[in-house]
């Protein structure tokens, strides 16, 4: 199965949904496609669209999902990548009213240069980074925050 998620953005992300359905339909994509699509306002007839979950509801999809299709937004990228997945981002830009500045690309940049996701985006082929993701191993990711606990735990105990 494969997860889209669009996250809870209030601005509609029609473009990536667009692409992923016409991938489907056109025989690319073989596997069941559930979308977590917020407030993007989206039918089809090739995938699930289930606006908004509970946070159980989701965690049980990213742990069933053999590939996570997101936007990129830090908690969605990041809860995919900590269950091991594999992740195609994809940044919501302003130019396509999808959010209100280009934030998300800076994002996509630093975690597909330490390897640990592909992306589509301007000038890029989805099909092409679905059709990559079968042999692409992502670099474990670990979250600082544990270092950052630490840190803080030794400052205090200094004190």
């Amino acid at each position: 199965m494969i997860l889209v998620v669009l996250g809870t953005h209030e601005l509609p992300f029609y473009r990536l949904l667009e692409e992923v359905e016409s991938l489907k339909k056109s025989g690319v994509i073989k596997d069941e496609i559930i979308v977590q699509n917020g407030n993007t306002d989206y039918s089809s007839d090739v995938m699930e669209m289930r606006p908004f979950m509970s946070y159980p509801e989701m965690d049980k999809l990213f742990e069933e999902a053999s590939l996570v299709i997101t936007h990129a937004g830090t908690g969605s990228v990041t809860t995919a990548l900590k269950k091991g997945k594999k992740v195609i981002a994809v940044s919501r830009l302003k130019k396509y009213g999808e959010h209100n500045d280009d934030h998300q690309l800076q994002l996509v940049d630093v975690f597909e240069e330490k390897g640990h996701i592909l992306s589509w985006g301007e000038g890029k082929s989805l099909k092409d980074a679905i059709e990559a993701v079968e042999d692409f191993e992502p670099e474990p990711f670990v979250s600082g925050k544990q270092q950052m606990i630490d840190m803080l735990e030794d400052y205090i105990d200094n004190l």
